[in-house]
């Protein structure tokens, strides 16, 4: 099977609630109905709405919504893609290979919310990095790193295979992470600190140190979600647990 991942824009006129509201209704429900399998959708809402801060934008307009889900065959993606267009004024489809770190453990609720909320990183290598340089330190390095410096219940790294729609953005990464709800307005707990200021300036250093590495900073993208798995799926058990420091 293979991972597709479609940035969605919404309509300037529409307001947020009401794209939302027809996202996790109608759309979704036409590509479940359709054979999408593992269907995740992240909107930015009211219930991120204190997490504006840590958004960071450079893609204009930005991005208002991330839906993902898996098919037999990226090919079969047509009446897929027929759906979407039919819903909003833009998309970007993408081809991934998915990476998950560090599974998600928490149980949706009754309406398929995970908890607390998910932060979306779309990566752009740095130019003078060699493209097997970049997965290189993504993947060993930052791995680590990641883990041991942040309070998240969910880490997936999405390589990015093959740019599906024209104009999209040409991203080489996409990384989906789950925090605490708390970790939204306190660094400390985005910073795994444990109320220890010392701790949370040497991991966010740490953290930054390593990505100015190998990321083009000044290009990437940050959303702040609310991620939805339509139909209460989990993830498979991680054949190896990864020590999180």
């Amino acid at each position: 099977m293979e991972k597709l991942i479609y940035v969605l824009w919404k309509e300037s006129a529409e307001s947020e609630a009401a794209f939302n509201d027809r996202l996790r209704g109608s759309v979704c429900g036409q590509l479940a109905g359709l054979g999408a399998q593992r269907l995740q959708l992240n909107i930015v809402d009211d219930a991120v709405a204190d997490g504006a801060a840590l958004r960071f934008e450079p893609v204009k307009p930005a991005p208002a919504a991330l839906l993902s889900f898996w098919l037999n065959a990226a090919h079969a993606r047509a009446p897929f893609e027929a759906v979407l267009d039919a819903a909003v004024p833009r998309f970007a489809g993408y081809q991934v290979a998915e990476s998950t770190v560090v599974p998600n453990d928490r149980a949706p609720g009754a309406d398929g919310r995970v908890p607390g909320f998910s932060q979306i990183a779309f990566l752009f290598k740095l130019p003078a990095i060699p493209y097997e340089g970049f997965l290189e330190i993504w993947m060993r390095d930052q791995t680590r790193v990641g883990v041991e410096t942040q309070d998240s219940f969910y880490y997936c790294q999405n390589i990015v295979v093959r740019v599906l729609t024209p104009g999209a953005p040409m991203w080489d990464g996409i990384v989906e992470e789950c925090y605490p709800i708390a970790a939204l307005t306190d660094p400390l707990v985005f910073w795994k600190a444990n109320g220890d200021e010392a701790v949370y300036k040497a991991n966010y250093e740490r953290e930054m140190a390593n990505v100015a590495r190998f990321l083009d900073l000044e290009r990437g993208s940050v959303m702040i979600t609310s991620a939805y798995r339509l139909g209460g799926w989990s993830d498979p058990a991680p054949e190896v647990e990864i020590d999180r420091g």
